[in-house]
C-alpha cells in the first residue's frame, strides 16, 4: 500500500520538475524568458485549459486502456480500432523524441559551462556532460526524480536569495506568434504527448476507475511550474549551475525513459543504444542548435497532432469513454470536441506561427 501511494506521486512531481527544467530549455529559444507579459501568460493559461487538460486526459486514458507503455501500446491499439499500422509511427516519433530533447536540455547545461571559458574544447564539454547524463541514467528512477527535485528546489530558492532582476510585468498587444508559443509552452514543454505521464502511471491507472483522480494532479504540477518559471532566471551564476545539476539528472531520467519503452519493445540492446546516442550525440554541433531546436518544437507538436487525430478520429468511442471514466456524459462529450477539432486545429496554427518565427 506505501508503495502504491508513494508510486502515485512520482508523476506529478517529475511533472513539476521535467516541465521547468523543459520551460527553461526552451524559453530562450522561444523568446519568453524575458517577456514577462500578462497577455501572454493568460493566453499559455487558456491553451493549458484548452489544449493541455484534453490531452493530458488523452494520455492517461490510452495508459488505462493497453496498461502498457506506450511505444507498446501502439500495435494493440491500432488492432483494436481496425486501424492502418503506419499509426504506430507515432510512438517512434515520440520514443526518439526523448533522448532528443534530452540532447537539447543537455545543450543548455553546455552553454553555461561554456560561459566559463575552462580552455577546454566544446565538443570535449558537451560530451563529459552526455557521458555523465548516460551514467546517472542507470540510477533507480525514484533517486533520479528525488535528485532532479532536488535541483530544481536548489536554483529556484537560490535565484531569489541573490537576487535575480528580472523585467518587471506589463500588458501588451497580443501577436500572432504568442499562440504558438503558448501552445509549445503547454504542449511540448510539459512533455505531453512523449508517454512520460503514460508510462510513470500504469501502476495507479490499473487501481483507479476515473482518469481524472491521475490527470489533475499531473496537469496542476504542469501549471505549477510554468508559474515557477515566471519569477526564475539563469542571469545569476550560482543558481544557473543548480540548474545545471537538475539538467544533467533530469536528462538521464529522459534517457531511461526512453530505454525502458525501447526495452519493452524489445530490440537489441545495441539498436537501443545506438538510437539514444545519435539523438543525443548531434546537439555536439553547436551551430546547428537553432535548427534542432526549432526541429524539436514542431516534432513535438506533430506527435501531438497525431495522438489527437488518432484518438478522436480512429479509436473507437466506446474504448476511451470507458477508459476516462468520467461521470457526467457531458465532461466525455465536451473532451471529444476538444481531441476532435480543438486540438488539431489549434496545433496546426502553432506549428504555422512557430516556423513564422524563423522565416
Amino acid at each position: 500500500m506505501q508503495d502504491t501511494t508513494l508510486s502515485r506521486w512520482f508523476a506529478p512531481v517529475m511533472a513539476f520538475c521535467l516541465s521547468f527544467v523543459m520551460i527553461t530549455t526552451l524559453a530562450p529559444t522561444l523568446g519568453i524568458q524575458i517577456e514577462r507579459q500578462f497577455d501572454f501568460w493568460l493566453l499559455w493559461l487558456g491553451t493549458m485549459i484548452l489544449l493541455a487538460l484534453p490531452i493530458g486526459y488523452l494520455e492517461i486514458a490510452l495508459a488505462k486502456r493497453s496498461k502498457v507503455t506506450a511505444l507498446q501500446a501502439l500495435s494493440n491499439l491500432t488492432r483494436e480500432a481496425d486501424a492502418s499500422p503506419k499509426w504506430r509511427v507515432v510512438g517512434w516519433l515520440a520514443v526518439v523524441l526523448v533522448p532528443f530533447f534530452a540532447g537539447s536540455i543537455l545543450f543548455s547545461a553546455y552553454d553555461i559551462l561554456v560561459q566559463q571559458q575552462f580552455g577546454v574544447s566544446n565538443q570535449i564539454i558537451f560530451a563529459g556532460l552526455a557521458v555523465i547524463a548516460l551514467g546517472l541514467s542507470f540510477i533507480p528512477r525514484q533517486f533520479l526524480i528525488a535528485l532532479t527535485t532536488l535541483g530544481v528546489i536548489a536554483s529556484l530558492v537560490l535565484a531569489n536569495v541573490f537576487g535575480t532582476q528580472l523585467q518587471a510585468w506589463h500588458w501588451t498587444g497580443i501577436e500572432f506568434k504568442e499562440w504558438g508559443n503558448a501552445t509549445v509552452l503547454a504542449l511540448v514543454a510539459s512533455g505531453l504527448g512523449l508517454g512520460l505521464y503514460w508510462q510513470n502511471s500504469l501502476a495507479t491507472v490499473r487501481q483507479q476507475e476515473a482518469a481524472t483522480s491521475v490527470v489533475l494532479p499531473i496537469w496542476l504540477a504542469q501549471l505549477l511550474a510554468v508559474v515557477a518559471f515566471g519569477f526564475f532566471s539563469l542571469q545569476v551564476e550560482i543558481p544557473a549551475f543548480a540548474w545545471l545539476f537538475a539538467a544533467l539528472v533530469s536528462a538521464a531520467l529522459l534517457i531511461q525513459l526512453a530505454k525502458e519503452q525501447l526495452v519493452q519493445r524489445q530490440l537489441a540492446p545495441a539498436i537501443q543504444w545506438a538510437i539514444i546516442v545519435a539523438a543525443i550525440a548531434v546537439w555536439a554541433a553547436p551551430q546547428l542548435s537553432s535548427i534542432f531546436n526549432l526541429l524539436l518544437i514542431v516534432w513535438g507538436l506533430i506527435v501531438c497532432l497525431i495522438y489527437a487525430i488518432f484518438a478522436g478520429w480512429i479509436m473507437k468511442i466506446s474504448h476511451l469513454r470507458k477508459s476516462m471514466g468520467f461521470s457526467n456524459e457531458l465532461f466525455y462529450n465536451l473532451w471529444r470536441i476538444a481531441v476532435r477539432l480543438v486540438l488539431p486545429l489549434s496545433i496546426v496554427i502553432a506549428i504555422v506561427a512557430v516556423i513564422g518565427q524563423w522565416i
